[in-house]
């Protein structure tokens, strides 16, 4: 049986104490599982995931992450930060936040940097995971001045450089071309063939078949409303559109508009 990584019980979370982001939360993730968690915007996914990385602590309940407490103390204590920090990496939703050296170089290799890595081995992750993404080229370029897609491949290259047992992806996709897509796709699917754990939160459930076994679904009153295996969550097309994991697509046909719900994994020919 696969060690258990995270276990929260009944986990409530509001920011400046009156604005409900979780109620009652309830989850356990395992060693080694791909997990996604989804829901429509404002259900709590980010801030799961926040908290899941230490972030922020939880007003009520309990999380432990490795079988200890994560509070505000473990995380203030030096050397179990550095422990937890070594063990889990959060790529965020918003690039910016996770940038902020002169260079994309010095972004890179800085986590590893700061976590004790020998200098050989963070110049050979930086190579490795520069190659992967294709942004040798981007190396000395300042990160502001960056695409949004471009941003978003530094920030997940800081991530993987730092090779975590645990990465949580928030929207890693959002955003991006269909080739950089497969590209993060690929390795999100290698690091978990190396026995890494993820948890992705995204939108985008085209992705999701590939990138999660278990399927944990948000609803308005930010707590959990269903979870699963992937296959029986995508394939119910009522639940989803009832929690708004579907778009409404637009046509015309003999100068009429058509609108019909439209699943957000499904295709559509222009």
């Amino acid at each position: 049986m696969s060690e258990v990584l995270f276990e929260l019980k009944d986990v409530y979370y509001s920011y400046l104490g009156k604005y409900p982001a979780l109620c009652g939360i309830d989850m356990t993730i395992a060693q080694g599982e791909k997990i996604a968690v989804i829901g429509a915007n404002g259900t709590g996914k980010s801030t799961l995931l926040h908290l899941l990385d230490g972030l922020i602590f939880s007003d009520r309940g309990q999380l432990k992450a490795f079988g200890i407490p994560l509070t505000e103390d473990f995380i203030n204590d030096t050397e179990s930060s550095c422990n937890f920090r070594r063990k889990v990496g959060l790529v965020f939703q918003n690039a910016d936040i996770q940038l902020f050296c002169p260079t994309v170089r010095e972004d890179i290799v800085f986590g590893p940097l700061q976590l004790g890595v020998k200098d050989d081995e963070v110049q050979q992750r930086l190579l490795e995971i520069s190659r992967l993404l294709s942004i040798e080229h981007l190396l000395d370029r300042v990160p502001h001045q960056l695409s949004v897609g471009e941003k978003r491949k530094v920030a997940i290259a800081t991530v993987f450089a730092i090779d975590p047992e645990v990465f949580i992806l928030d929207e890693p996709t959002a955003g991006l071309d269909p080739l950089t897509v497969r590209h993060i796709i690929d390795l999100i699917l290698q690091a978990n063939q190396k026995g890494k754990t993820i948890i992705t939160s995204t939108h985008d459930l085209h992705t999701v078949g590939e990138i999660a076994d278990t399927v944990y679904v948000f609803d308005e009153a930010k707590t959990i409303v269903r979870q699963g295996k992937t296959e029986a969550i995508l394939s119910d097309r009522d639940f989803l559109s009832a929690h708004n994991l579907v778009h409404v697509h637009g046509h015309t046909h003999e100068h009429q508009l058509h609108v019909h719900p439209h699943l957000s994994l499904e295709k559509h020919s222009l």
